[in-house]
C-alpha cells in the first residue's frame, strides 16, 4: 500500500528561514513513514516557494512524488470558503484505498483550514487519517516528530450547516429527487439517510407491492457507495427463487462434486455481495434452513458454500424488503425468531401511494419523466386533462392497489399514445375507465380471498353483499373494538339517530351472515 500525505503549503514554515526544521519537507524524510505521493495545495502567490519544497523533497526522499495542487483562496480565515474549496477537491480527488493510505498534514495551513479537514475526514468526504508533525526534540530524530491526532471540534457548530446542506441532497437522492409534502414520508427518508450513511447494519424495507421498496434499495446503494462505505456492487435477489434443491447453492455456492446437486461450481450470491449491498427482496419467503445459515453469515462474518467444508469469509450490507408484517410470521413458524431480532434493528415502512395523494402531482411528473425518457419524446398534458387526471388520482375512492406500478403504468400508456405529444382530455377520461376497471377486478378478487378466511362459500354471496361485508371486514380488523368499528361504519348515518347504539347495529349486520365480532377481527 502507497502512502499519500494531502496539506496545505507552510507559507511560512516551509520557507525556513528561522529553523532548519520545514514540515512539507521533513514529512517526507521518515524512514519510519515512506510517503509515495505529496499532494501539496497552494495559491498562485507562493507557487516558487512551492516548486522549491517539491525540489527539497526530491532530494530527501527520491521515491516522493511531489504534486501541486493549485487552490485559490480570497481569505484563507473564511470558514465557509475554505471549506467549501477542500469539500469541491475531496469530491473531484479520485480516491483508491485499495491501494493507498491517504493522510491530512495539519501543521500547515491556518487552523480555519485544520478544522475543516477535521470535518471532512471525520464524514468520509477524505477517507483520510490526520497528521501532525513537530520539530526535533532531540538530536537523533532531525526529521522531526509524526503524530496522528484526534480532536474535538464540536463547538464548531457554525460547520453544521454544510453538513446539513449535504444531508438535505443525500435526502433528495432517497427520493429520487422528488419534493415531498407527506411529512411522515419526509421523516422516514431523513431517518433512512442517516442509517444508511452512519451504520453498516442491516435495513428492512416493509410495504406493499408497487411501493418502491426495489428502487429505494438501489438509492441506498448509490449513496453508501457515493459515501465510500461500500466498494463492491449491489446483488439484487428475489427469495422467491431460492425455493427447491438448489436455493442454497445458489445464495450460498457450491463446491464441485456435490452428492445429489450438479457438479459445476458457483460462486453464490453471498459471494458476489462482497464489499457490496446484498437485496433480499421477498424475504419473508426465504426457505426456514436458509434463514439460519443467513443468520451465521451475519453475525460471524463466515459461512461454508455447499460442500465445502473450508469457511469463507464473507463483508457485506444487508437490505431486506417484504410486504409482511414480519413478527406475524414469527408467531406462524414461518420466519425464524433469531433471524427477525436480528434484522429488527432498523424497520422502515414505505407508505402506499394513497396515503401520499398530496405528492401525486410531482410522482406524476415524474413518471412521465421516466416514461419521456424511455420513448425518446417530448409529452405534455392540456391544461383540462391535467387537471382532471390529478382530481381522480387524488379521489380518496381511488384505491391505487398497485401503487407506483399503477402510475407508471398509467403515464407510459398517455406518452405512448399521445399525438403530436399532447395528452387530451378524452385520452385522460379512457385512461381513469381503464385504472378503474382495473382496480373494480382486483377488489372483486381480494375480497372473494378476504372473505374466503370467515366463510365456507364466499361466492354463494351476491356481489353486492359481498363488497360491502368484505368493507366491514376490513373496518373491524383495523378498529380496536366493535364499538370502535361501529362508530366508523355509521359515523354519517348516526348524527340522525336518536339512539346511537353502533355496536348493536353492527352486531346485528354481522349476524346476517351467521358471523360474530370475534370470528370477524380474528380471521377465525
Amino acid at each position: 500500500m502507497r502512502n499519500v500525505v494531502i496539506g496545505f503549503l507552510g507559507t511560512i514554515l516551509d520557507q525556513g528561514r528561522r529553523r532548519s526544521w520545514r514540515p512539507s519537507v521533513q514529512i517526507c524524510a521518515h524512514p519510519d513513514f515512506p510517503v509515495d505521493r505529496l499532494e501539496l495545495l497552494h495559491d498562485h502567490l507562493n507557487l516558487q516557494l512551492a516548486e522549491k519544497v517539491a525540489r527539497d523533497v526530491v532530494v530527501l526522499s527520491p521515491r516522493t512524488e511531489v504534486r501541486l495542487v493549485d487552490m485559490e483562496l480570497d481569505n484563507p480565515w473564511d470558514f465557509q470558503e475554505v471549506y467549501g474549496k477542500l469539500y469541491d477537491f475531496a469530491e473531484s480527488y479520485g480516491f483508491d484505498e485499495d491501494r493507498e493510505h491517504y493522510y491530512v498534514h495539519l501543521t500547515t495551513g491556518t487552523h480555519v483550514a485544520q478544522i475543516c479537514w477535521f470535518l471532512l475526514t471525520e464524514s468520509r468526504h477524505i477517507p483520510a487519517r490526520l497528521l501532525q508533525s513537530g520539530p526535533p526534540r532531540a538530536e537523533d530524530a532531525p526529521n522531526g516528530t509524526i503524530d496522528i491526532i484526534d480532536l474535538d471540534l464540536a463547538r464548531y457548530n457554525a460547520l453544521q450547516r454544510r453538513f446539513e446542506a449535504a444531508a438535505r441532497e443525500h435526502s433528495y437522492m432517497l427520493r429520487g429527487g422528488i419534493q415531498t409534502r407527506n411529512a411522515a414520508f419526509h421523516h422516514m427518508i431523513e431517518r433512512l439517510e442517516q442509517v444508511v450513511t452512519r451504520s453498516d447494519e442491516p435495513v428492512v424495507l416493509v410495504g406493499e407491492a408497487g411501493v418502491g421498496k426495489t428502487t429505494l434499495a438501489r438509492r441506498i446503494y448509490e449513496l453508501k457507495l457515493q459515501r465510500r462505505r461500500v466498494k463492491g456492487r449491489l446483488v439484487h435477489v428475489n427469495c422467491a427463487g431460492l425455493q427447491g434443491p438448489h436455493g442454497m447453492a445458489a445464495l450460498f455456492g457450491q463446491r464441485r462434486n456435490v452428492v445429489g446437486l450438479a457438479g459445476t461450481e458457483r460462486a453464490g450470491f453471498l459471494s458476489e455481495a462482497e464489499g457490496g449491498v446484498l437485496f433480499l427482496d421477498d424475504i419473508d419467503l426465504l426457505p426456514h434452513a436458509a434463514q439460519g445459515l443467513l443468520l451465521d453469515a451475519l453475525e460471524s462474518g463466515s459461512y461454508y458454500p455447499v460442500g465445502s467444508d473450508t469457511a469463507q469469509s464473507c463483508r457485506f450490507h444487508l437490505i431486506a424488503a417484504t410486504g409482511c408484517d414480519l413478527s406475524v410470521l414469527a408467531r406462524q413458524g414461518l420466519m425464524r425468531r433469531d433471524l427477525l431480532a436480528r434484522l429488527a434493528l432498523w424497520v422502515f415502512h414505505l407508505p402506499p401511494l394513497r396515503d401520499r395523494r398530496e405528492d401525486m402531482e410531482a410522482e406524476l411528473a415524474y413518471e412521465l419523466g421516466e416514461a419521456e425518457r424511455s420513448l425518446g419524446c417530448k409529452v405534455g398534458f392540456n391544461v383540462d386533462a391535467r387537471t382532471r387526471y390529478l382530481h381522480f388520482a387524488r379521489d380518496p375512492a381511488m384505491p391505487w392497489s398497485g401503487n407506483y406500478r399503477d402510475l407508471s403504468a398509467s403515464a407510459r400508456r398517455l406518452c405512448t399514445l399521445a399525438e403530436r405529444g399532447r395528452i387530451t382530455l378524452p385520452m385522460v377520461e379512457a385512461e381513469v375507465m381503464t385504472l378503474s376497471h382495473q382496480w373494480a377486478a382486483v377488489q372483486r378478487d381480494g375480497d372473494l380471498t378476504l372473505l374466503a378466511e370467515i366463510l365456507p362459500d364466499p361466492a354463494g354471496v351476491d356481489e353486492f353483499d359481498r363488497a360491502q361485508l368484505a368493507a366491514v371486514v376490513r373496518a373491524c380488523r383495523e378498529a380496536s373494538s366493535l364499538s370502535a368499528a361501529g362508530r366508523r361504519l355509521f359515523a354519517i348515518s348516526r348524527q340522525a339517530k336518536a339512539s346511537q347504539n353502533d355496536a348493536d347495529r353492527l352486531r346485528k349486520y354481522l349476524a346476517r351472515f351467521g358471523l360474530n365480532w370475534e370470528m370477524v377481527a380474528s380471521g377465525a
